[in-house]
């Protein structure tokens, strides 16, 4: 059969598939456009294999609000070159408008589910089709839901163009001084990074992971493993109360307090009746082992190649 470039052409906006491929495909399959789809996807999933190897750190986080549910997702690329692609941006915003509807308990289930956006395919098809069209390897990490109950708002933050997203939920009347009160707490999450609202939200096992981290210190420094057993003891839990504070939402000191003493929660407490229920931040890349790059080692490596 005859290959026509308006097939070609069907076949590239379907599947965004190079024009070579396209025509292969459907050369292969005597012009079946459904069986050219499934052999493209197929080769894709070949590329995509390749790849998975590769180290994606880079890419980009999103937050989606839809009524009273929220969506934070992050979707890795190799690199912050495909993060400013709008192909890969597309995506990343319709894996978040899927996270809006899942009711996935963890990634490989959302992974599993089928695609919003072509009902033929799973969330992880979608995903290898990227990879075959971006050339790199691309993961979706992790995502998170936000519910708001009657009587709650919410209210969201990205920055710098994706590289952080934030989610804040709270029991709070909707009005503008209230919004922009969570949005000044939100860029505050942002900024500071803290790991709970409250020392109430301190699980033992953080508190003890971090207990035996100090201690350490204090044994390894020459002067200070000397000391009395009681003193030692009594510089830990100066030192963890006042790393506990750091790290607790409601206890930092509030970014923009013009006496550089007021704490987030006086902040709130001063607006209004605001008690925060819930935060989601999302940094690209966090906790992921960053691709170094040699290009002196690359060039001697082709040099002797």
């Amino acid at each position: 059969m005859a290959i026509s470039a308006a097939m070609v052409k069907e076949l590239r906006e379907k599947t965004g598939a190079g024009m070579m491929d396209c025509k292969n495909a459907l050369s292969e399959v005597d012009g079946n456009m459904d069986e050219a789809i499934e052999l493209l996807r197929k080769k894709g999933v070949m590329k995509a294999e390749k790849k998975a190897d590769r180290i994606a750190a880079e890419g980009l986080c999103d937050v989606v609000i839809d009524g009273n549910t929220a969506a934070v997702v992050e979707v890795n690329s190799e690199t912050d070159f495909v993060a400013k692609n709008e192909e890969f941006q597309k995506f990343v915003a319709a894996v978040a408008k899927q996270a809006l509807s899942t009711n996935a308990a963890d990634i490989d289930a959302f992974l599993a589910e089928q695609w919003n956006e072509d009902s033929s395919k799973t969330v992880k098809d979608a995903l290898t089709d990227k990879v075959a069209v971006i050339g790199e390897n691309l993961t979706i990490r992790r995502f998170e839901k936000a519910v708001a109950a009657d009587g709650e708002v919410l209210v969201s933050y990205v920055h710098g163009g994706g590289r952080i997203a934030v989610l804040v939920k709270a029991k709070a009347q909707e009005n503008d001084t209230t919004k922009e009160a969570l949005s000044n707490i939100a860029m505050q999450i942002a900024a500071m990074n803290p790991k709970f609202i409250s020392e109430a939200d301190i699980d033992d096992d953080y508190k003890k992971h971090e207990e035996e981290i100090l201690r350490a210190q204090i044994e390894n420094d020459p002067k200070e493993s000397q000391k009395p057993d009681k003193v030692k003891e009594g510089m830990i839990k100066g030192r963890i109360n006042k790393q506990m504070k750091e790290v607790c939402l409601l206890d930092q000191v509030y970014v923009k307090a013009e006496d550089g003493k007021q704490s987030v929660e006086k902040y709130l407490q001063s607006v209004g009746d605001i008690t925060i229920t819930q935060i989601v931040r999302f940094e690209t890349g966090e906790g992921l082992e960053k691709k170094e790059e040699d290009f002196a080692a690359e060039v001697a490596a082709q040099i002797a190649g």
